[in-house]
């Protein structure tokens, strides 16, 4: 449905030389392509890189998509780090400004002045809840992680030291998440110890106060020992209780395999012990593959002898079943990053595979979760993909598709254009919590939201807004804070005793599509009297209207017409019913 259609609501071991890496690869490529796989489709994502990128030639492991200044289109901020399996030359954490259209600048110097390191990872949350994205660099090699403020026009100040433990790592990322439900986003960094190939370090949680300020989470929240060879975290709602379970991604294996991590809705996790064993992930990816409500895994050369691990969520994320035979074919190729898209927009996640010294590849899901690979969507050319993102870079309604290059070849990052049809389905308001009211307020609302592509902060969103009523008064409108992954979390402020509360969330994407979610209410508990009566004595007197006035200008329980002020026409409300 369109923004015009609006609805009432009703291990393996990495070979050290990349040259034998990429042969390696391309062999395994070729041996995997005599595989059946379905017909050729005319090409739908050009690569447009000469035209829309500027000429690079650093090592970049990872990358991510964000309006870092406010301008309504979506800019790239790339995590770069030289060096494999020794310290490189530290690099500059490259920041491409997107003109509007899909053409970019490099902007690193005006808005990442003076900052250099190994980074593995980035990624985008409002730390401080000033409404602009900042940024966590995930470091290697023994390196503290940086936490960069954006200043609201997308200039960033390293604000590591007064803001983040004291903590050095070998990291291959880090995720935003509110975790304990506070409001804030919190942060989950894997760790391996003095480098991301080691087996001594621990992932950590630091806690946000509130104000942008982290704390080391205690074992007593977070009971993590050494875990080898961290490659990957992610947040996601595993079991649908609308609070962020995590996955970590190990190269190991046996004891030091992935690891799976319950949320128990307060930022406590315990681990889930009878989770999938997998080989030798680089990455992992959630989506919800056969449309059934829960949010499955893809880990990128997870499974035996560096094939992906297809993993279905059984519906209460405390079983998984492995259904990798439903990827065909599904070749033992150096695989390092997934991306779940919609290609087609016919309503299912398809799956994109990007590959280090071979051709990315795309697979067409029939709706069930089995993906066969389509040939000629996307260019062929072999290149050393280390991570994927897509997203609409020229406003046209249609996801593009990034990838980050590095380790072998020329390390040009590149984009590919999507020319195929725009996205014109609804997002999926999947999960809107119930309020179980304990006192007046105020009440804390969570979403889930999924749309046609994935990414570590959820669907490409324009805005997801909660709407309340008290009592069937017109409905305002308040915006919901992104939470982690899918996750929005918005807040309907203290009402008097006894008001009718009916609230919706409504979900806007990037293309202008809209979606309502069904209508739910509850009654604020306490002693009903009329309305106005704001002590609960059971009439409407000259001390509730001392409590109106002294409230005058603010909300709360005086605010009886529910538009979050205090004002003339909550005292009529009042004065109607005095006596």
């Amino acid at each position: 449905m369109q923004i015009t259609d609006l609805i009432v609501p009703s291990s393996r071991t990495r070979i050290t030389q990349s040259m034998t890496r990429s042969i390696t690869a391309l062999i395994g490529a070729s041996i995997g392509c005599s595989c059946l796989v379905s017909g050729a489709h005319a090409q739908q994502f050009v690569d447009q890189t000469s035209t829309r990128f500027p000429v690079q030639a650093e090592y970049t492991n990872q990358c991510t998509i964000v309006d870092i200044d406010n301008d309504g289109d979506k800019d790239i901020v790339w995590a770069n780090g030289q060096g494999y399996s020794t310290l490189g030359t530290l690099l500059k954490p490259r920041v491409f400004i997107n003109n509007g259209t899909g053409t970019f600048a490099d902007e690193t110097d005006t808005r990442a002045l003076g900052i250099t390191g190994c980074f593995r990872g980035v990624e985008a949350g409002d730390v401080d809840r000033d409404g602009d994205w900042d940024l966590i660099l995930a470091q290697d090699y023994n390196r503290r992680p940086l936490l960069l403020i954006n200043d609201g026009t997308g200039k960033f100040t390293d604000a590591t030291v007064a803001r983040l433990p004291n903590v050095t790592m070998g990291s291959a990322r880090a995720q935003f998440g509110d975790i304990d439900n506070d409001g804030d986003l919190d942060i989950l960094i894997c760790n391996s110890g003095a480098n991301r190939f080691s087996t001594t370090g621990r992932p950590r949680i630091f806690i946000n106060n509130g104000t942008g300020v982290f704390a080391d989470a205690s074992t007593l929240q977070f009971p993590s020992t050494a875990l080898a060879e961290q490659m990957d975290c992610v947040f996601g709602d595993v079991d649908n209780d609308l609070d962020l379970d995590f996955h970590v991604g190990t190269r190991a294996s046996g004891v030091n395999s992935s690891q799976l991590w319950i949320n128990n809705g307060a930022g406590t996790f315990a681990k889930l012990t009878t989770f999938v064993t997998d080989a030798s992930a680089y990455s992992y990816d959630f989506g919800d593959i056969e449309g059934d409500g829960d949010l499955d895994l893809i880990g990128v050369n997870a499974g035996s002898t560096n094939t992906e691990l297809l993993l279905r969520n059984n519906g209460a994320g405390t079983s998984w079943t492995g259904v990798s035979t439903q990827i065909s074919p599904n070749p033992s190729v150096d695989d390092n990053d997934s991306r779940f898209i919609d290609y087609d927009m016919d309503g299912d996640l398809d799956l994109f595979i990007a590959a280090l010294g071979a051709a990315d590849r795309m697979y067409r899901n029939n709706g069930a979760g089995t993906f066969a690979q389509v040939t000629g969507v996307l260019p062929t050319a072999s290149d050393s993909s280390l991570d994927v993102k897509v997203g609409d870079l020229t406003g046209d309604g249609k996801p593009d598709i990034i990838t980050a290059q590095g380790e072998s070849g020329a390390f040009q990052n590149r984009i590919y254009i999507n020319t195929g049809v725009a996205d014109t389905i609804a997002p999926n308001i999947k999960l809107v919590e119930q309020v179980t009211p304990a006192g007046v307020g105020p009440f804390v609302v969570r979403t889930e939201v999924f749309d046609q592509i994935t990414s570590d902060r959820g669907y490409d969103d324009n805005g997801v807004m909660l709407l309340y009523s008290i009592d069937g008064a017109k409905p305002v409108s308040v915006p919901m804070a992104w939470s982690g992954n899918s996750l929005w979390r918005g807040v309907i402020p203290a009402q008097a005793v006894c008001a009718e509360v009916s609230y919706f969330v409504r979900a806007l994407d990037v293309s202008n599509n809209i979606s309502n979610s069904p209508t739910k209410f509850f009654t604020v508990p306490g002693t009903c009297g009329p309305i106005g009566d704001l002590n609960g004595d059971g009439r409407v007197d000259g001390a509730d209207l001392a409590t109106l006035l002294n409230s005058w200008g603010s909300g709360g329980p005086a605010d009886l017409n529910g538009d979050t002020v205090v004002d003339a026409s909550d005292m009529a409300i009042l004065l109607n019913n005095f006596g």
